[in-house]
């Protein structure tokens, strides 16, 4: 028979809480791109329209684990968000900006 989580959620310790919290938190910011897609609630079909290939191209995105930042960015922006690249280094973060610099660049060569 099942439990209703409020129920079984209820008699969590706050330790066993906080611990259930932070590893649904960690699963919500790492995600594939397939399972981002579907949490969008946007089908390969639909996102394949966005970014003007067939839904083919879409599968086959979502399965590499190589892609051009170009490639990635564009899909990120087609599913509404934006692609921000982060360098991890003991004394803090440092964004890598160049690609926007580039894409601008493209834009404008694209523009003429």
């Amino acid at each position: 028979m099942a439990k209703n989580f409020k129920l079984l959620q209820a008699r969590m310790s706050p330790e066993a809480f906080a611990r259930s919290e932070a590893k649904a938190e960690a699963m919500i910011r790492e995600m594939t791109l397939a399972d981002l897609r579907e949490a969008k609630k946007l089908t390969q079909n639909q996102l394949a329209k966005k970014m003007h290939v067939n839904q083919a191209a879409v599968s086959k995105i979502e399965r590499r684990a190589d892609m051009y930042v170009s490639t990635l960015q564009r899909m990120i922006e087609k599913m509404g968000g934006e692609l921000e690249i982060l360098a991890r280094f003991p004394h803090g973060d440092i964004r890598i900006n160049q690609f926007t610099t580039i894409r601008r660049s493209k834009a404008a060569v694209l523009a003429k």
